[in-house]
């Protein structure tokens, strides 16, 4: 772990990138609790239209959010090369539904650009800055904005 901090005397923050569609997101690692493939989810009732359903993960009931539904993308249509990963959002475990995890990589706050001024106030809600390295351009996700404040709070 500790070759992976960058030698300019800034910590770097280690990320892991994923992709929904053409585009590249990422998330802080240590919120990353596991990754898997894709279990067909147990519709809700009256859930939100980003909601899949639930799945069963040893024993603990997983709600799983359709990452492109929940940032205005087109839903998925979730096949055997989607993933899940399961992040911890505040005291509630949950599922994000990706295409595919593509690395994990490391960043300086330097390296983090805000998010652009001509981008949406619910792009900025969900997007804390754009990283450009290696001729990519990935979207850091701020992870508390992906499940709605009254859900949050319930959790």
């Amino acid at each position: 772990m500790m070759d992976m901090i960058k030698n300019d005397g800034a910590k770097g923050q280690e990320l892991i990138a994923f992709r929904i569609g053409s585009q590249e997101f990422c998330i802080d690692v240590m919120s990353v609790r596991e990754i898997r493939g894709w279990t067909p989810a147990t519709p809700l009732p009256q859930a939100p239209s980003f909601v899949c359903g639930v799945i069963n993960l040893r024993g603990t009931v997983l709600p799983i959010v359709d990452l492109a539904a929940r940032l205005g993308f087109t839903p998925a249509e979730p096949s055997a090369r989607h993933a899940i990963v399961v992040v911890q959002i505040a005291q509630q475990m949950v599922g994000l539904l990706v295409e595919g995890v593509s690395d994990i990589f490391t960043v300086t706050e330097s390296q983090v650009q805000p998010t652009p001024d001509v981008a949406s106030d619910m792009a900025k809600e969900f997007v804390r800055g754009v990283i450009a390295m290696d001729g990519r351009m990935i979207s850091m996700i701020v992870l508390d904005s992906i499940l709605p404040a009254d859900q949050r709070k319930a959790a």
